[in-house]
């Protein structure tokens, strides 16, 4: 994307923040709005054969360990799918004798506030996207209850006005002697006790993926003289709670790896300790990060804490070892995360996901067609391209490319005519499988035709709807250093099509990483990316898409020459459209401190008419962003186009000022992910 130079041109005169704000799909839910194929209203059946791969999927950890008579944990994944929006609904299905899979699509309000649905055995009970929202009261476990799985709600607001409240127990979890439990990806905040009491015995649980936060006490396990609870707590972001984070007594194995304690500094929130192994507790703490938080670990003198592979920030007070515990790996296999990429990855992959609970159809799913690739020969081709030029023209239904481990040095093209495409890496990480070019705007065509401009500079360029990558990385690597003479536009990933949906990937350069851009100016084109990392320094993000960065990290890069500088957005948004949204995301990087704008309005060349936006939400900005986050560009100010943040954290936020636009509340609904995405619910297939 290039500047435009000359002089200021004329343009309408706006207030200094224009915010549309249409009416919100929901004001809780944001993703997930539709019925699972084949559901009626309230509820109905599918067929477990048929079944989404949420809807079968089993617990990993304690959880997963045969005992008690019960085989592992699968919730209620042989009996039928049901689509729940009301709280008479939900108890009727959650408390019956039969195995049920039960999605929540909508925010219910339990009545009376505080009110706890006694789950029955057999039970998954899950949330459509992210739309799936219990406010003012949660579940409870009684004895005997077994392989049950919460995941993917969110569960919320029972506060009742007393910090430390001893008067109403309304968790949002608690379970009371029961065994095989799974609680995964969900978000758990500001009830009247705690968020999870593992109570009476409970036994065999597993708690991950959860971001519990805005409470008092977070997580207890305990209350019984017995040493019998078995439990693994593993890649949870807690944060801003207070006690019991977790509290962990007479547990006969407590397996803690890979979480993100976190008290952040100058709020009324002060945390009193983090993880504690009280009583005769055998407790192994590995690979998890600590930042700010008052006596990270603590023991009594009867329990066991062995820690490993731990990173403290900012701490004090007590951190405490000692004893001999147990091997987890002699109960269950596991893989640990290196410690420093904790916190950004659980800031960008905690809670609730939009690819669990929702599906497409499933004939659709059922049809696709697989297509390998690999370097060494041992797939059904050896590059990528390949692969996408085997696909049919006008193809009715998916095609997942499958591509092996390895550094495929190609272009690749998916053109407009091939929709329905996957392209996947099969490697444990994102990093096993990296596509990358080098070519720059300025880059001369072989055939010497011109140059490759910003837009032919893409690695990857994708022009077919419905496309979808995941677990890759998509990287330019153009020399900046080497070639000043020309040029330095480098883009790695252009899309210009509609739902585009990018799950899990790295998207790497430097100037003008990633271009979400449409087919035509008249033409929509949505992106959602999420659990992602974006790397660039100057435009990086930018496009006339309209796009949304969810539960992402976006890494600030120095320049070629070591210079910190740049700008992280430059929409160029047609009028009364959307443009890009940064949400529920983290922006940092090894940069100097306050070098780096949010955005600046591109007027790609020197369109009056369009009306750039970027609005940056709920997401955490590191001292590398400027007090005053927003610039003008090419002669257009951007005072007169569309750029507010919200409630986001960090030492780069800042408070609302002329030079700092933030939405009010009553404007921040109007500028959800479902009113960027609409009628459109992304969907891993």
């Amino acid at each position: 994307m290039s500047e435009i130079s000359g002089k200021a041109r004329h343009r309408r005169r706006k207030t200094a923040l224009v915010v549309g704000v249409p009416l919100a799909l929901s004001a809780a839910g944001v993703m997930g709005y539709g019925l699972v194929p084949g559901a009626q209203s309230p509820a109905s059946a599918a067929t477990p054969a048929a079944a989404p791969a949420w809807a079968t999927a089993t617990a990993d950890g304690f959880a997963s360990v045969n005992a008690l008579g019960q085989s592992g944990t699968y919730g209620g994944r042989d009996g039928q799918i049901v689509t729940v929006r009301t709280l008479a609904d939900l108890e009727k299905y959650a408390t019956a004798s039969e195995p049920y899979v039960i999605v929540v699509a909508a925010t219910i309000d339990m009545n009376p506030v505080g009110k706890e649905i006694k789950v029955a055995s057999d039970k998954t009970i899950v949330g459509s996207g992210t739309s799936g929202q219990i406010v003012g009261g949660g579940f409870f476990l009684g004895a005997g209850v077994h392989n049950v799985i919460i995941r993917n709600l969110t569960i919320r607001d029972a506060y009742q006005g007393v910090w430390n409240d001893k008067e109403h127990d309304f968790d949002a979890i608690q379970m009371d002697g029961a065994h095989h439990v799974w609680i995964d990806h969900n978000d758990l905040r500001h009830m009247a006790d705690g968020l999870i009491d593992v109570r009476k015995d409970s036994t065999y649980v597993t708690v991950s993926w959860n971001k519990l936060s805005q409470d008092n006490k977070a997580f207890g396990i305990g209350w019984t003289e017995n040493v019998v609870t078995d439990i693994t707590i593993h890649h949870n972001w807690i944060r801003e709670t207070e006690q019991r984070n977790p509290s962990t007594d007479n547990a006969a194995h407590a397996h803690l790896y890979n979480n993100f304690l976190e008290d952040v500094a100058g709020t009324d929130i002060n945390s009193s300790y983090g993880n504690y192994s009280r009583g005769a507790t055998r407790m192994v703490l590995e690979n998890s990060w600590f930042q700010g938080v008052k006596n990270p670990v603590i023991k009594d003198s009867t329990a066991t804490i062995v820690q490993k592979g731990n990173t403290f920030v900012g701490t004090s007070g007590r951190n405490e070892s000692g004893g001999t515990a147990f091997d987890p790996k002699s109960f269950y296999a596991y893989t640990l995360d290196k410690t420093a990429d904790v916190p950004a990855l659980l800031k960008s992959g905690a809670g609730p996901r939009s690819s669990i609970g929702t599906t497409t159809a499933t004939t659709k799913a059922a049809a696709a067609t697989t297509l390998t690739v690999a370097k060494d020969g041992s797939g059904q081709y050896s590059t990528v391209q390949a692969a996408v030029n085997a696909v049919p023209a006008g193809n009715p239904s998916r095609v997942v490319i499958s591509v092996k481990p390895g550094t495929y040095r190609e272009l690749v093209k998916v053109p407009s005519n091939k929709p329905h495409v996957t392209i996947q890496g099969s490697g444990g990480s994102r990093n096993d499988t990296v596509i990358v070019y080098n070519n720059a705007s300025g880059t001369p065509k072989p055939d010497g035709s011109g140059t490759y401009g910003t837009g032919g500079s893409a690695t990857v360029a994708v022009e077919a709807d419905d496309f979808q990558a995941r677990n890759l990385t998509i990287s330019n690597d153009f020399d900046e250093k080497a070639h000043q003479n020309i040029a330095q536009q480098a883009v790695a990933l252009r899309t210009a099509a509609d739902k585009v949906f990018l799950d899990g990937v790295i998207v790497s350069g430097d100037q003008d990483t990633l271009l979400l851009d449409t087919a035509a100016k008249d033409k929509l084109g949505r992106v959602y990316m999420t659990n992602s990392y974006v790397i660039g320094n100057v435009d990086f993000i930018f496009g006339r898409a309209t796009a949304v960065i969810d539960k992402s990290v976006i890494t600030l890069k120095k320049r070629w020459d070591g210079s910190s500088a740049g700008y992280v957005t430059a929409p160029s948004t047609v009028a009364n459209r959307k443009g890009i949204l940064i949400a529920n995301s983290t922006v940092n990087g090894d940069v100097s401190a306050a070098s780096f704008y949010l955005g600046r309005p591109w007027h790609a060349g020197g369109d009056a008419s369009l009306d750039p936006q970027t609005t940056v939400r709920n997401t955490s900005l590191s001292a590398a962003i400027k007090s005053t986050p927003w610039t003008d560009m090419s002669g257009f100010s951007w005072k007169d186009d569309r750029f507010a943040e919200y409630k986001n954290t960090g030492a780069g936020s800042g408070a609302a000022s002329a030079n700092r636009p933030q939405l009010t509340d009553a404007q921040a609904t109007g500028q959800e992910i479902a009113d960027w995405l609409g009628d459109w619910t992304p969907t891993a297939s």
